[in-house]
Protein backbone atom coordinates (compact mmCIF):
# COMPACT_ATOMS: atom_id res chain seq x y z
CA UNK A 1 0.00 0.00 0.00
CA UNK A 2 0.96 3.16 -1.01
CA UNK A 3 -0.23 5.45 1.42
CA UNK A 4 -2.97 4.92 4.35
CA UNK A 5 -3.61 8.31 4.96
CA UNK A 6 -3.08 11.65 3.17
CA UNK A 7 -0.41 14.28 3.97
CA UNK A 8 -3.12 16.95 5.26
CA UNK A 9 -5.47 14.34 7.04
CA UNK A 10 -4.40 13.73 10.43
CA UNK A 11 -5.72 15.13 13.57
CA UNK A 12 -5.44 14.09 17.16
CA UNK A 13 -7.77 11.48 16.50
CA UNK A 14 -5.28 9.75 14.90
CA UNK A 15 -2.81 9.66 17.73
CA UNK A 16 -1.83 5.91 18.68
CA UNK A 17 -2.33 4.69 14.90
CA UNK A 18 0.18 3.38 12.67
CA UNK A 19 0.16 5.37 8.97
CA UNK A 20 1.71 4.64 5.85
CA UNK A 21 2.29 8.68 4.17
CA UNK A 22 3.45 9.05 0.92
CA UNK A 23 4.76 12.76 -0.35
CA UNK A 24 7.22 15.02 -2.06
CA UNK A 25 9.80 16.37 0.65
CA UNK A 26 8.96 20.33 1.28
CA UNK A 27 11.80 20.79 3.98
CA UNK A 28 14.54 19.07 6.06
CA UNK A 29 15.15 19.92 9.17
CA UNK A 30 18.22 18.22 11.16
CA UNK A 31 18.24 19.20 14.94
CA UNK A 32 21.60 17.33 15.76
CA UNK A 33 19.95 13.55 16.20
CA UNK A 34 16.42 14.10 15.03
CA UNK A 35 15.73 14.93 11.57
CA UNK A 36 12.23 16.56 10.61
CA UNK A 37 10.96 16.85 7.10
CA UNK A 38 7.81 18.27 6.31
CA UNK A 39 6.03 15.89 4.09
CA UNK A 40 4.07 17.60 1.06
CA UNK A 41 1.23 16.01 -0.80
CA UNK A 42 -1.88 17.82 -2.85
CA UNK A 43 -4.03 17.26 0.36
CA UNK A 44 -1.17 19.18 2.83
CA UNK A 45 1.58 18.88 4.86
CA UNK A 46 2.80 16.87 7.80
CA UNK A 47 5.82 16.45 9.82
CA UNK A 48 7.52 13.48 10.38
CA UNK A 49 9.97 12.57 12.64
CA UNK A 50 13.28 10.21 12.36
CA UNK A 51 14.90 9.41 15.44
CA UNK A 52 17.95 7.14 15.85
CA UNK A 53 16.54 5.82 18.75
CA UNK A 54 13.48 4.61 17.49
CA UNK A 55 14.82 3.48 13.69
CA UNK A 56 18.50 3.97 12.43
CA UNK A 57 17.91 2.54 9.42
CA UNK A 58 15.52 5.38 8.66
CA UNK A 59 17.06 7.58 10.56
CA UNK A 60 20.31 7.19 8.47
CA UNK A 61 18.14 7.18 4.65
CA UNK A 62 16.94 10.59 6.06
CA UNK A 63 20.23 12.08 6.32
CA UNK A 64 19.76 11.51 2.05
CA UNK A 65 16.50 13.25 1.75
CA UNK A 66 17.00 16.58 -0.32
CA UNK A 67 13.79 18.86 -1.25
CA UNK A 68 11.32 17.17 -4.18
CA UNK A 69 12.73 14.27 -2.89
CA UNK A 70 9.06 11.22 -3.29
CA UNK A 71 9.28 9.47 0.27
CA UNK A 72 7.21 7.32 1.83
CA UNK A 73 7.38 6.67 5.56
CA UNK A 74 5.46 4.27 8.00
CA UNK A 75 5.05 5.48 11.40
CA UNK A 76 3.30 6.38 14.68
CA UNK A 77 0.92 9.15 14.57
CA UNK A 78 2.19 11.14 18.15
CA UNK A 79 1.32 14.02 19.42
CA UNK A 80 3.33 17.19 19.47
CA UNK A 81 5.72 18.30 22.20
CA UNK A 82 3.70 20.91 24.51
CA UNK A 83 4.80 24.56 23.04
CA UNK A 84 5.73 22.95 19.78
CA UNK A 85 2.43 22.94 17.90
CA UNK A 86 1.91 24.66 14.73
CA UNK A 87 -1.18 26.51 14.61
CA UNK A 88 -1.00 27.34 10.72
CA UNK A 89 -1.27 23.74 9.90
CA UNK A 90 -4.25 21.92 10.01
CA UNK A 91 -1.93 18.52 11.17
CA UNK A 92 -0.12 21.08 13.56
CA UNK A 93 -0.57 19.48 16.67
CA UNK A 94 0.64 15.88 15.37
CA UNK A 95 3.61 14.80 14.03
CA UNK A 96 4.44 11.34 12.57
CA UNK A 97 7.58 9.40 14.43
CA UNK A 98 9.26 7.30 11.69
CA UNK A 99 9.55 3.52 11.83
CA UNK A 100 10.23 2.88 8.12
CA UNK A 101 11.12 4.99 5.07
CA UNK A 102 11.73 4.38 1.53
CA UNK A 103 12.93 7.33 -1.19
CA UNK A 104 10.68 6.43 -3.85
CA UNK A 105 12.30 8.97 -6.28
CA UNK A 106 15.43 11.40 -6.24
CA UNK A 107 15.07 14.92 -7.74
CA UNK A 108 17.69 17.46 -8.54
CA UNK A 109 17.17 20.35 -6.88
CA UNK A 110 15.36 23.28 -8.43
CA UNK A 111 17.32 26.28 -9.16
CA UNK A 112 14.85 28.52 -7.40
CA UNK A 113 12.32 27.58 -4.04
CA UNK A 114 9.14 26.38 -4.20
CA UNK A 115 6.58 27.75 -1.75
Amino acid sequence: MLKSHTCGELRKEHIGQTVTLAGWAHRRRDHGGLIFVDLRDHFGLTQVVFNPTVSPDAHTLATNIRPEFVVQVVGLVESRPAGQENPNLATGDVEVLVQRAEILNESKLPPFQIN
